[in-house]
């Protein structure tokens, strides 16, 4: 509990809504004409203050909240998502997302305002004041009691100012990424196309009594196998930046490890969902031999005589994406089986050529997990400097 006698001088306890005023405004319909771009949850990233995505209100919308440049969008559906963005257009957005402004820029200075949003005490009591479990939502007349400690304006200024830099800083990175993973995209779609090079079935290129392996069935691993410690399952949700993130893995037992020995991987081993997000993917490396494949997911190997990082790349292009959205199957999710991934045509580049492609775009994944790992220390020190400066927010 934060006592105001304890505060720094200049520093004042406040609520919530009596620094930050809830934006009411509504487009009307002669307006929307004249409006170009509206924004939902989906076009926030999580963590991300800049709005990068968006919709077109020409493509038809019944969103008619309306937010002006400088407001602060947040999520208040799923507010555990921790979606916060800054507006820098003029547009509507959906009625899941709350438009906030400085009450008075003299008291709580607007560019300060997106960074108290993304404190964690903020989104801890946005999350406790949700209501409802499919969709919970938390409510304004409940955000506007959070109490938070508020700086001396002149130190408002000087907090903002090395936060923005931060941030800069984190977009930075960001865009380096960006088009560094626009550039990977750009060589995959154009070294990897069925129509540049004779296209051939993935079972072709694979080991095979051993080639493609569905990950164990709900009779075979059950929700009670799972164990805080022991051999990794690696489950769709584990495929990132395609690499295995073990963050939050599941595990099983060795002993029960022994019994799903058909679906341990090995290094060199392709990845790929059994349903839903069809564009995920990852290659397994030599710190992984010995994981399970899981259930959701499909282990494919690769023939010896067959170099598997440019079968991964051919699979990572747009045309094997597209290809296998197109060719799964079901209708509320999509599935993969066996016999679809075994047709997944690829395309290769003739071997003289195939030696570069793959070497270039070895080079752009080194310089790609180099900056992911530059960006993930970047967001830790706003984390950490959110929490010291802001500490008593």
């Amino acid at each position: 509990m934060i006592q105001a006698d304890t505060l720094k001088p200049g520093w004042k306890l406040v609520k919530f809504g009596d620094v930050v005023r809830l934006s009411k405004e509504r487009a009307a319909k002669s307006e929307i004409e004249s409006i170009e771009r509206y924004v939902g949850l989906e076009h926030i990233d999580p963590e991300d203050l800049r709005i990068r995505r968006w919709g077109l209100v020409a493509e038809g919308i019944t969103f008619t909240s309306k937010f002006k440049p400088g407001q602060v969008l947040f999520g208040k559906r799923r507010a555990y998502q921790r979606k916060v963005a800054v507006a820098d257009f003029e547009g509507v957005c959906s009625g899941d997302i709350y438009v906030f402004e400085s009450a008075n820029p003299k008291v709580l200075l607007p560019e300060l305002l997106p960074f108290i949003c993304q404190t964690d005490r903020f989104f801890e009591y946005a999350v406790g004041t949700s209501a409802g479990s499919l969709s919970p939502r938390t409510n304004w007349t409940s955000l506007a009691k959070f109490e938070f400690v508020l700086p001396h304006p002149e130190e408002q200024k000087e907090i903002t100012k090395l936060l923005i830099e931060t941030q800069n800083v984190i977009g930075a990175y960001q865009k380096f990424l960006d088009n560094t993973l626009m550039l990977c995209s750009s060589i995959l779609a154009s070294e990897f196309n069925p129509e540049k090079y004779t296209p051939y079935p993935l079972a072709n290129f694979c080991d095979g009594g051993n080639g493609i392996q569905i990950g164990p069935f709900g009779a075979q691993l059950h929700q009670s196998d799972y164990t805080t410690e022991g051999v990794p399952v690696v489950m769709p949700a584990n495929m990132r930046n395609d690499q295995i993130d073990d963050t939050e893995i599941a595990r099983v037992s060795e002993q029960k490890a022994k019994t799903l020995k058909v679906h341990q991987v090995k290094a060199n081993d392709i990845l790929l969902p059994r349903r839903g997000e069809l564009d995920r993917r990852a290659y397994v490396k030599v710190c992984n031999e010995g994981w399970l494949c899981g259930t959701g997911s499909i282990r494919i190997r690769v023939d010896k005589t067959v170099p598997s990082k440019a079968v991964f790349y051919a699979i990572s292009s747009v045309h094997c994406v597209r290809w296998l959205k197109g060719n799964a199957v079901g209708t509320t999710m999509l599935n993969l089986n066996s016999k679809i991934v075994n047709s997944l045509p690829i395309a290769l580049p003739p071997e003289e050529i195939l030696k570069e492609v793959v070497f270039l775009l070895d080079t752009l994944e080194n310089k790609i997990v180099l900056i992911f790992k530059r960006l993930k220390e970047m967001r830790y020190l706003k984390s950490f400097l959110l929490s010291k400066i802001l500490k008593d927010i």
